[in-house]
C-alpha cells in the first residue's frame, strides 16, 4: 500500500521548481514576498511546500537559522476555531518560542502574543454587542448575563437572580481575563496597527525572516478560505516575511466569488492577484513523468534496501530533467540503474510502461499523482483479496480491468460484465475480433460506446482479454459490480438441470419432463448457457450440445427460434451434411436451410438439404 501523504522525497523532479522558489525567498533579503503555488487537487502542492522548506534549510548562503517556519493548515481548524484567529495565534506563539530559544526579541514577541489575545477577546464580546445593537437577544456568556440582568431589573427573578448574575459575571471575566491586555483607550484599528508594528519589530530584533507555509486552503469552505486570506493580509508585505500559499487558484476564486456575491469577475481575479506577487504552478505530468512516478512508487514499495531506493530515485529525477532531450524513463532505462531487481518489481515496470500513456490521457486520472496512488492501492487491495480467498488472478489482467472500470463509459463496462457472467467460461469473447484486428494493424470496426478513443487504446493494451477468464477478477472487484452468474438467478432445480445439460448434453432428452416444469425465464437462462457453450464448437455435424439445444427448443418455441438464429449465422465451413437430418423436422428448419445456401457452405450440405426437400421432409 502507498500512503496518500505529502513527502519531501521528490518523485517527479519538482526539486528544480522548489529550489527556484527557495532562491526567490533568499534573494529577497528580508524584503516582503508572497508566492502562490497553484495546481489542481492531488497534483503535489503539499509535497512542493515541503520541498521548498527543504530547499531553504539546505542552502548555505541563506543559513537555516535565518529562517523561522510556520506551517498552517486552515482545513484542520475548520469547524473548531476561527481560521483568522488561529493563524495569528500560531504565528505569535511560534515567534515567542523562537525568541526564547534564541534569547532575543522576547519582549516584542510576547507583546505580539498579548495583542493577538486581545483580538480573540474582542471576537468573544463583539457578536453579543452586535446583537444588542440590532435589538436581538445576545448569545453565549454575555447573553446569559444580559438575560439575568433583565430579570433582576424587572423584579421577575428575585434575589437569587442577583446571585446568579454575580456568578456569571465572574465566569465571563474568567473567560476574557488575561486577554484584554491593551490599555482602555485602545480600539481595533489601533490594535491591528500595533500588531503589525510588534510583529515587524520582533522579526527585526531577531534578525530572521518568517516563512509562513499555508496549505490545503482550497479544501476549506468559502468562509474559512476568506478568513485565512484576511489574516494573511494583516501580515502581508511586512519586512522579513515570506508567505507561500498552496491552493488551487480556481477554488480560491470560487470562495471570493461566494463571499463577495455579485462582484465583477475581474475583481475576483484582482483579489487573488493582489495577495500573490509570484505565481508558481505545479507542472502538469506528461507520459514520461507518469511512467517515472509509477516506477518509483513501485520501487518505494519493494524489498530493495533504502540506500538503493534513494540512488534509483535520484537517477530517475536526473533523467526526467533531460526529458526535453528525448531521454526516456522506461523499463529499459530502469534496468540500467540496478543489477538485481526482484522479479515481481521487473513485472511492475512492464505494467508501468504499458499503462502510463492511458493514465496520462484518461480524464478520470489525467496524470494526477494522488489518483495514481489510489489506483495502485485499489490494485493492491484486490490482489490481497484474491490471495485471501485463494482466487487465481493475473495481476496484469486485473490492472487492465481496474483501469477499464475507472475510465471506461459505464455502458461499455456493463457490456463486459454481462458477457463474463453469461459465459460458461467467464470469457468476454466479443472483444477477441477487435483485438485480432488491432494485432493485424487494423482499426477495429466498433460502434458506440466502443468508439471512444480511450477504449481503442485500452483494447490494444496487453494482455488481450477476449480469451481471458475474468470471473476471478470480477469476484475480487465486486464492491463495484457484483458477480451475478446465471446460476444465481436459478432455483435449486434449475441450477441442477443447468449443470446436467452442460456437462452431459446427450442426456438432455431424458431430462425433458423436468425441464418443462421450469419457469420460462429459467429455461431462457439455461438456453443462454447452451448457446454460449455451442460457440466453442468448430464443426457442426451432430455435436452433443445440439441435443441439449433441441430439447430446450422443443419445450419452448421461443428457445427454438433462438436456436434457429444461432444456426443461421454459423460459418459455412463449419456446417456438415449430418446436421441436416438432425434438424429437418423442426418447424424453423426451412429458414435455416435457406440461410445455408450461401456460397461458403459445402456442396454436400446443399445436396443433403435438397434431398430432404425432395422427400417432402421440409
Amino acid at each position: 500500500m502507498w500512503a496518500d501523504n505529502d513527502t519531501d522525497r521528490d518523485f517527479l523532479n519538482f526539486t528544480g521548481v522548489a529550489d527556484t522558489v527557495a532562491e526567490i525567498i533568499v534573494q529577497a533579503s528580508g524584503k516582503p514576498i508572497s508566492i502562490g503555488v497553484s495546481g489542481a487537487w492531488g497534483m503535489g502542492k503539499s509535497s512542493m511546500i515541503r520541498l521548498i522548506r527543504r530547499g531553504l534549510t539546505g542552502r548555505t548562503e541563506g543559513r537555516a537559522e535565518n529562517f523561522i517556519f510556520v506551517e498552517f493548515n486552515a482545513w484542520l481548524y475548520q469547524g473548531y476555531d476561527d481560521a483568522r484567529a488561529a493563524l495569528l495565534d500560531v504565528i505569535a506563539t511560534t515567534l515567542v518560542t523562537e525568541a526564547e530559544k534564541r534569547k532575543t526579541g522576547i519582549d516584542k514577541a510576547q507583546d505580539l502574543l498579548k495583542r493577538v489575545d486581545w483580538l480573540r477577546a474582542a471576537k468573544l464580546v463583539a457578536p453579543s454587542a452586535l446583537a444588542l445593537a440590532l435589538g436581538l437577544p445576545p448569545a453565549g456568556l454575555v447573553g446569559e448575563i444580559f438575560e439575568l440582568g433583565k430579570k433582576a431589573v424587572t423584579g421577575g427573578g428575585g434575589g437569587g437572580e442577583l446571585a446568579k448574575l454575580g456568578e456569571k459575571g465572574g465566569e465571563i471575566a474568567g473567560a476574557a481575563g488575561g486577554l484584554l491586555k491593551p490599555a482602555a483607550d485602545t480600539s481595533p484599528p489601533k490594535e491591528i496597527q500595533a500588531i503589525r508594528d510588534s510583529f515587524e519589530a520582533a522579526l527585526k530584533e531577531m534578525n530572521v525572516t518568517l516563512v509562513v507555509l499555508i496549505d490545503d486552503l482550497d479544501r476549506c469552505l468559502p468562509p474559512t478560505t476568506i478568513s485565512t486570506l484576511e489574516a494573511i493580509r494583516l501580515f502581508l508585505f511586512l519586512e522579513h516575511t515570506a508567505f507561500v500559499i498552496a491552493a488551487d487558484e480556481t477554488m480560491i476564486k470560487h470562495a471570493v466569488r461566494r463571499h463577495f456575491d455579485g462582484v465583477d469577475e475581474t475583481l475576483v481575479t484582482n483579489y487573488f492577484d493582489k495577495l500573490i506577487q509570484v505565481p508558481i504552478r505545479v507542472p502538469p505530468l506528461g507520459t514520461q513523468e507518469v511512467r517515472a512516478y509509477l516506477m518509483l512508487v513501485f520501487v518505494e514499495n519493494s524489498s530493495l534496501p533504502e540506500p538503493d531506493k534513494e540512488t534509483i530515485r535520484k537517477k530517475v529525477c536526473l533523467q526526467l530533467g533531460q526529458a526535453w532531450k528525448r531521454q526516456r524513463v522506461d523499463r529499459a532505462f530502469m534496468m540500467t540503474l540496478h543489477a538485481d531487481y526482484p522479479a515481481d518489481l521487473v513485472a511492475r515496470f512492464e505494467t508501468a510502461d504499458r499503462i502510463a500513456p492511458l493514465m496520462t490521457k484518461a480524464t478520470q486520472i489525467a496524470g494526477n499523482p494522488r489518483l495514481i496512488k489510489r489506483f495502485l492501492n485499489a490494485l493492491s487491495i484486490r490482489m490481497t483479496i484474491a490471495r485471501q480467498h485463494h482466487v487465481t488472478v493475473d495481476e496484469s489482467a486485473l490492472t487492465k480491468m481496474l483501469l477499464f472500470e475507472r475510465c471506461a463509459p459505464p455502458a461499455a463496462y456493463d457490456a463486459v460484465i454481462k458477457a463474463v457472467t453469461a459465459s460458461e467460461d467467464g470469457i468476454p469473447e466479443f472483444l477477441k475480433p477487435w483485438e485480432d484486428q488491432i494485432d493485424a494493424g487494423e482499426k477495429p470496426e466498433v460502434k458506440p460506446p466502443w468508439d471512444d478513443a480511450f477504449l481503442l487504446e485500452w483494447l490494444a493494451l496487453p494482455p488481450h482479454l477476449g480469451t481471458h477468464e475474468l470471473r476471478g477478477i470480477l469476484y475480487v472487484s465486486r464492491e463495484h459490480a457484483p458477480l451475478i452468474t446465471p446460476e444465481d438467478r436459478l432455483s435449486s432445480e434449475g441450477a441442477e438441470l443447468l449443470t446436467a445439460v452442460i456437462e452431459s448434453p446427450e442426456m438432455a432428452d431424458k431430462l425433458r419432463d423436468r425441464l418443462a416444469l421450469l419457469p420460462r425465464p429459467e429455461l431462457g437462462i439455461i438456453m443462454d448457457r447452451i448457446v454460449d457453450r455451442s460457440r466453442r464448437e468448430t464443426e457442426w455435424g451432430v455435436p452433443p450440445i445440439l441435443d441439449a439445444a433441441l430439447t430446450a427448443g422443443a419445450i419452448d418455441p421461443a428457445q427454438g427460434r433462438r436456436l434457429a438464429v444461432f444456426l443461421s449465422t454459423l460459418p459455412g465451413s463449419a456446417i456438415k451434411p449430418s446436421i441436416v437430418p438432425k434438424i429437418a423436422d423442426q418447424p424453423w428448419s426451412s429458414e435455416v436451410f435457406t440461410a445455408w445456401q450461401k456460397p461458403d457452405v459445402a456442396t454436400s450440405v446443399k445436396r443433403a438439404i435438397k434431398a430432404r426437400a425432395a422427400g417432402g421432409n421440409i
